[in-house]
């Protein structure tokens, strides 16, 4: 896994890392022009959004999985009123950090 003091050592300035950030660095240790680095990073994002939009997971390697989950209908209750309403089925997308990122994270 790469470096996880590459994004401070690289200029991230905020406590944000943005899609012009992850260019950046690909710019600086690639070499690649920046525009050409922009757009790596715009494909790589494409694929991932592609995959999930198609039902499947994205699992990143020491980094952690995109899981996409299905939540059947079920009974809420408004917290003003009391009222009980049904909440439609949907589908949400969870993250899980792999061990390698916890553990970097816990530090």
């Amino acid at each position: 896994m790469a470096d996880a003091g590459i994004a401070r050592s690289e200029g991230l300035h905020s406590g944000t890392l943005t899609r012009a950030d992850l260019a950046d660095i690909v710019h600086n240790r690639l070499g690649v022009s920046r525009a050409e680095s922009a757009s790596i990073v715009e494909r790589v994002l494409h694929h991932m959004c592609h995959s999930l939009s198609e039902g499947s997971n994205v699992k990143v390697s020491g980094f952690g999985t995109f899981i996409l989950r299905d939540k059947g209908e079920r009974i809420g209750r408004n917290p003003k009123t009391g009222v009980e309403v049904p909440i439609a089925p949907r589908r949400v997308l969870t993250f899980r950090a792999s061990q390698i990122m916890r553990d970097r994270i816990a530090k």
